[in-house]
């Protein structure tokens, strides 16, 4: 499976140590995930995307990348392919107008659903799924519901994003999943730059909204106590999504299967649930 990380701030902040430093950064998870990597950062509010096919650790644009990358929002994968051939066309994140995506997990049954899957997205958007991952396909049907309460070019607010999210889910595991069979698994995060969600599907997925001790405290000029503790009001000044917890001062929560998370544009925080019904049928998947 593949391995994700999502980023919001309330400063553009560099992210070198997530994806290169720490001992489990995500460069070095690449060993594990050596099919394609990518990531996407935002600059005046439109993304940067860069993607490729190759090994992230052993890739020099992904280090000089990482190096570089600051921003209040990042979103980075590394692929290991369950679905779909091993080309840049199938390397997450996916990009449509403002809204990126990645996707750790696998619908099993996709060699059969495809056809009905993407009967789910309008022609209009269709015509841009240019992979043949299950995932891209899952980001259009997302686009479609997003879509559904207004167009893609203006920023939705979170609760929109959350309930686009939810039919998302749960029009992919309607259309691909049977009882007794293999559920798809389907972790993911999204965002537009301002609001930014996350979903455990049924992979791992770790939140951390502070740290035990920041150690630009004494220089940093946007310290709060909620970058050292549990936020009372909601309100956080880093919100980090991970496939497993990165070394260093951040303090991890793991998500149960059907939690969203999310934070808006003011860095206010939320949490949801899928219901019951939108869960895996059983246990399972690649």
């Amino acid at each position: 499976m593949c391995r994700l990380f999502g980023f919001r701030s309330i400063i553009p902040s560099q992210v070198h140590s997530s994806l290169l430093e720490a001992e489990n950064a995500l460069a070095t998870q690449s060993n594990n995930h050596p099919d394609g990597w990518g990531v996407a950062y935002y600059v005046d509010d439109c993304p940067q995307l860069m993607r490729s096919p190759q090994h992230a650790l052993g890739d020099q644009l992904f280090h000089r990348l990482s190096g570089v990358v600051a921003s209040e929002t990042v979103l980075a994968h590394v692929r290991k392919a369950t679905q779909g051939t091993t080309s840049v066309f199938n390397c997450h994140p996916f990009q449509y107008g403002r809204w990126v995506m990645a996707h750790n997990g696998d619908i099993p049954s996709f060699q059969h659903t495809k056809a009905a899957l993407r009967e789910q997205v309008p022609p209009r958007l269709r015509r841009f799924i240019l992979g043949d991952t299950d995932s891209e396909v899952i980001f259009y049907i997302l686009l479609t519901e997003l879509e559904r309460v207004g167009p893609l070019n203006r920023p939705h607010h979170v609760g929109e994003l959350v309930e686009a999210v939810k039919r998302t889910l749960r029009i992919v595991r309607t259309t691909c999943d049977r009882p007794g069979e293999a559920s798809s698994l389907l972790t993911l995060i999204a965002t537009d730059g301002n609001s930014l969600v996350g979903v455990q599907g049924g992979k791992e997925l770790f939140l951390s909204t502070h740290k035990r001790r920041c150690a630009e405290r004494d220089v940093c000029p946007s310290l709060s106590e909620e970058c050292e503790a549990p936020s009372k009001t909601g309100f956080v000044n880093h919100f980090i999504l991970s496939s497993e917890p990165l070394q260093g001062s951040n303090v991890w929560t793991p998500l149960a299967p059907g939690d969203i998370v999310a934070i808006d544009a003011r860095m206010k925080t939320q949490r949801s649930h899928i219901d019951r019904v939108d869960l895996p049928l059983a246990a399972g998947g690649a």
